[in-house]
């Protein structure tokens, strides 16, 4: 009886000490953030996923009272860097990614050796929106004002030389699906950078690029670059003088990227929650809104689980385009 009665106090004192606690445990994960938050985004300033990424960051960091949210920027090889380190990173909360469709839906096909695996690394949290593309011109080298006079000439040049931002991209096999509209074979040529790739068109060494929104916009408003059309089903509210490209006689050429924040795998339920939340929050509110669509983009912000079906989706999507192509990247 003794040794029974030991037992009961010691359940007991084990189970009031759970209870004791338990509100702890809740109050410091409810607590969350209470240090700097950091979003790696794998392209350069400037770019479209650094605008979002910025964004958010403030919009987050208003709704967190003023805690830090720190944008750091790891370009290179398609992103793919930047996830990398990502996939790594302890899964507390404090290191998040600003994914893109790249990333999470293209690399998967477009390379044998991938150093992570985006469905078992990551965990989504929302899609926070999605990225028209515009076919860009230089006026001073291609006498074309929209798609159907860009198709016929191109087919009196040597070839349709397409810039992208990098290999594996989404501009990458839009660049074949245009092609494949125009009924001629692109040739992709990858540069490291927006920058560099808009250089190759300023200098005429290709024919065009397609770019975000938010990078082509400033570009055609100020007049140096030209907008022949868009990706998407209908017309880009910062761009609504610009026809789509579907709408010129290409009904089956239409195409957008996503940008969306994803955690490190295992990282805490309730943090991606809140996560979620606040950032739908954030992105649905009028200010943030207005400022998002503003810069080129269209709000979308997701659940964690509407954003996981859109990336398994559109795996499969542009798993079909990638073997279309043939392209296989090391």
């Amino acid at each position: 009886m003794p040794r029974l009665i030991r037992r009961r106090s010691l359940a007991a004192a084990i189970a009031l000490a759970t209870a004791m606690l338990a509100p702890h445990a809740f109050a410091q994960s409810t607590a969350y953030p209470t240090h700097p938050v950091r979003i790696i985004v794998g392209f350069a300033a400037g770019t479209g996923p650094d605008i979002v990424a910025r964004l958010l960051a403030q919009k987050l960091s208003e709704a967190w009272g003023g805690q830090g949210v720190i944008v750091d920027n790891k370009p290179g090889a398609g992103g793919l860097i930047a996830a990398s380190e990502a996939a790594r990173a302890q899964p507390d909360g404090y290191t998040l990614m600003l994914g893109e469709t790249g990333q999470l839906s293209i690399a998967p096909s477009s390379y044998n050796k991938l150093p992570y695996d985006p469905q078992k690394d990551f965990v989504p949290v929302s899609q926070v929106v999605t990225s028209d593309f515009v076919l860009l011109v230089n006026p001073q080298k291609v006498p074309a004002k929209n798609v159907k006079e860009f198709a016929a000439w191109t087919q009196q040049q040597k070839g349709l030389f397409l810039a992208t931002f990098g290999a594996g991209t989404p501009g990458h096999f839009g660049a074949y699906m245009f092609g494949e509209a125009l009924k001629q074979k692109p040739e992709p040529v990858h540069y490291k950078t927006p920058t560099d790739a808009l250089g190759g068109l300023f200098s005429g060494d290709v024919q065009g690029v397609f770019a975000s929104v938010a990078l082509a916009a400033p570009n055609v408003k100020s007049g140096k670059l030209a907008a022949l059309g868009t990706t998407g089903a209908t017309r880009s509210p910062a761009l609504p003088d610009v026809p789509t490209i579907k709408e010129q006689g290409y009904p089956t050429l239409a195409f957008n990227s996503w940008f969306g924040i994803v955690a490190p795998a295992k990282t805490p339920p309730e943090i991606v929650a809140k996560l979620s939340a606040d950032i739908q929050k954030a992105v649905s509110s009028p200010e943030g809104r207005q400022r998002i669509e503003d810069a080129g983009f269209r709000v979308t912000g997701t659940t964690s689980a509407e954003f996981g079906r859109i990336i398994a989706a559109d795996t499969v999507i542009w798993g079909k385009a990638v073997a279309a192509t043939g392209f296989k990247a090391d």
